[in-house]
């Protein structure tokens, strides 16, 4: 039977593609879980619109994406954190410590999980981030500076 799938189904297929499934599967399960709906020209041609309206949405994040990462690269942000006198930190600065501080001093929203910092900074000093969003790499610089 042919089906529109509404949201992705692991082992079958995309949200809004059209597949082939086995007719029990596809009328006892897909379709009243509303995990898709029966392939009549009207889905279809709804269907295709809405992976044109998905395709353009992605390319436009990802250009707001490449732009933040930009942008971060230009700014310089100093982070505060306590430390003792020969310039180790008390508490490790991380990603949440640092998505924070570019929020408040460059205004810029950075993604969850696109900081890939190896390990935490544990001592003071300018270190560079290394960030990924999708296809997009860069890196910032940060200040971390004793209380």
């Amino acid at each position: 039977m042919k089906i529109i799938l509404l949201k992705e189904v692991k082992g079958i297929g995309r949200a809004h593609e059209e597949v082939v499934a086995a007719d029990g599967y596809a009328l006892n399960y897909l379709i009243p879980k509303k995990l898709a709906i029966p392939a009549t020209p009207v889905a279809m041609k709804d269907a295709e619109m809405r992976r044109r309206q998905a395709a353009e949405h992605k390319e436009v994040t990802a250009k707001l994406i490449a732009q933040n990462i930009a942008d971060l690269a230009e700014a310089h942000i100093i982070i505060k954190a306590k430390a003792n006198e020969k310039g180790h930190l008390y508490d490790a600065v991380g990603e949440p410590e640092i998505r924070t501080a570019a929020k408040e001093q460059a205004h810029i929203d950075v993604p969850e999980n696109s900081i890939k910092l190896d390990k935490s900074i544990k001592e003071l000093g300018t270190f560079d981030v290394p960030i990924s969003a999708g296809e997009v790499f860069g890196k910032f610089s940060i200040a971390i500076e004793a209380e």
